[in-house]
């Protein structure tokens, strides 16, 4: 196992899942079930394969649930970080980044489902992170072949790899999939309390240290109860052996 792959991650798990009722009015949304797992252990057990060995975890929406169910977990190590009020992504990340020291760390957002392709996501990112020219690395994702997704794309990317933004007003060729590697000095002089992480990524964007590298597999954003019908579908056909799409 490479030396190069975060030891360490962040599970971002705090938020309401309103997009998710009535699913969501009693359970929060990390708890749902994709293939008869939670999705906050889809992540943890990516995560787990990859070599992490201590995942924090944020929340906020009925935490005692989530947490509850977090301490049957041995492996990775699990660290909550409660939030008393909803941080957004960013804010979440600086209010555990004390965790991560001075090295580069997983962030996963546990609406995201992946499945691997020929080669594992999480590795063929640490194999990309470029210490010396990254301050972040998105796992990208075709726009038009994601399951659940509506959407227009996220980010455009050059040769090297190296993102900027979707043209206002057109469809850009990649989504970003919630899954990404991050460097603690992209957190330098980030605002206080409650702010996106979009935030960071336009100023890494602007300073070209955001990067982009295109996963290779099945993504499904399981944000809504449509995108969750879709992922369990897919699972139950593959499972059955059919070839699909």
């Amino acid at each position: 196992m490479s030396n190069k792959r975060p030891k360490k991650a962040m599970v971002l798990a705090a938020g309401l899942g309103t997009r998710m009722r009535p699913l969501t009015d009693t359970l929060p949304k990390p708890l749902i079930r994709v293939d008869g797992t939670a999705l906050v252990d889809h992540a943890l057990d990516r995560l787990e394969s990859s070599g992490v060995t201590e995942a924090v975890i944020n929340t906020h929406y009925l935490a005692e649930q989530l947490e509850d169910h977090l301490q049957s977990r041995t492996s990775p190590k699990i660290r909550i970080s409660r939030e008393a009020d909803l941080l957004d992504t960013g804010g979440g990340v600086v209010n555990a980044l004390d965790a991560f020291g001075n090295a580069p760390f997983y962030v996963v957002n546990t609406d995201a489902f992946w499945l691997n392709g020929p080669f594992d996501a999480l590795a063929r990112m640490a194999d990309t992170w470029n210490e010396d020219e990254m301050d972040g690395l998105l796992l990208l994702h075709s726009t038009v072949e994601a399951y659940g997704y509506t959407g227009r794309g996220d980010f455009c990317a050059g040769g090297d790899g190296c993102l900027t933004r979707r043209p206002e007003g057109e469809v850009s060729p990649w989504l970003f999939t919630g899954v990404q590697i991050l460097h603690p000095r992209l957190f330098d002089g980030a605002p206080d309390g409650a702010f996106s992480l979009n935030v960071l990524y336009d100023r890494a964007m602007e300073n070209e240290r955001l990067f982009g590298a295109v996963h290779d597999g099945e993504w499904f954003h399981v944000g809504s109860p449509e995108g969750l019908e879709e992922a369990e579908a897919y699972m139950h056909l593959r499972y059955a052996g059919i070839r699909h799409r």
